[in-house]
């Protein structure tokens, strides 16, 4: 693994562990769950050889990063002050947000909250949606069906079951929606008492874009971090609804693009219509879907995602 300049950054009353490289105008790359900085290890150093500054946290709940006991302290007007802290400690006025899987919702939101500091904004699998509260975290809004987000409410279930053995529970998520998968495994029909891995077979394969070193270094940062604070965002999903009722209608100004791959499971999610998204993106100057790519879009087809990544921060 190549050797990265780690800096632990005070922002918003936490310190953050951040991959800090380059110089020139800051561009923020944010992972979302279950990863950390490491998933950008393909785009680092293309970004730094455009003339770049990349700053890489770890986000809060994640691995060499507070986190803090309070679910409440992972609700989306702490993200987003976490990522515009970054830019102060590194004497930035304005950046460019880039956010994959929980990312994207953050850096959406950034620019929506930030609007001044923001100068464009790269999201990658999700899409920018509000939603009705409870529609995504009650189980009566699935009947008698498994749903991930409805088993990740409650604090402690979700972490036990993932920790009993972190390697087989990353090498089984990260396959389940990547490329490699079979289309529809991680969403199979299965009863709301099921657990997060029931059905699933621990895979014989790494998925497309992952060596055993790759998976050594997730198993290493989950090790130490656990599930908990990571968890917690999901818990907050409802609230960060409630605590922005100002951004209820409003668009995203700022020149935008969106990534995704061809079969990321993540695209047929409820609220997720790529057909809507230039409503509240009106300044989208892209809507790239790369074909065979599963959600580890940037892990999987990185010349492509860098080729789109650069191409656009180019333009702007």
């Amino acid at each position: 693994m190549k050797k990265r300049n780690f800096r632990s950054i005070e922002t918003n009353g936490v310190h953050l562990n951040t991959v800090v490289e380059g110089e020139g105008a800051l561009v923020i790359l944010l992972h979302g769950w279950p990863q950390c900085w490491y998933l950008w290890r393909h785009q680092i150093d293309p970004l730094v050889e455009a003339g770049f500054q990349v700053a890489v946290p770890n986000q809060r709940g994640y691995d060499g990063s507070d986190a803090p006991e309070e679910i409440e302290a992972y609700d989306i007007l702490h993200l987003t002050k976490d990522v515009v802290g970054i830019a102060d400690a590194l004497g930035h006025e304005t950046f460019i947000v880039v956010g994959h899987d929980w990312g994207a919702p953050v850096a959406w939101n950034t620019a929506l909250l930030y609007e001044e500091r923001v100068k464009a904004v790269v999201g990658m699998s999700v899409p920018y949606s509000r939603y009705p509260i409870g529609a995504l975290t009650k189980q009566e809004n699935f009947g008698d069906n498994f749903w991930y987000i409805v088993y990740f409410q409650q604090p402690g279930v979700a972490e036990a079951e993932f920790e009993t053995d972190i390697r087989r529970s990353l090498r089984i998520i990260y396959y389940s929606i990547s490329a490699s998968a079979p289309e529809g495994i991680p969403f199979k029909p299965k009863p709301s008492t099921s657990g997060f891995l029931d059905g699933h077979k621990d895979p014989e394969q790494l998925p497309k874009g992952m060596t055993e070193e790759d998976l050594d270094y997730y198993v290493e940062q989950f090790t130490l971090s656990g599930f908990r604070g990571n968890l917690n965002w999901y818990r907050n999903m409802d609230r960060n609804m409630e605590i922005t009722p100002q951004l209820e209608g409003k668009k995203i100004s700022q020149p935008a693009l969106f990534i995704a791959g061809e079969k990321d499971p993540v695209l047929k999610f409820p609220g997720m219509n790529l057909d809507l998204i230039t409503q509240t993106v009106p300044n989208l100057k892209g809507q790239i879907i790369v074909p065979g790519a599963g959600h580890w879009v940037s892990a999987e087809y990185p010349q492509e995602v860098n080729e789109a990544l650069l191409g656009f921060l180019k333009e702007l």
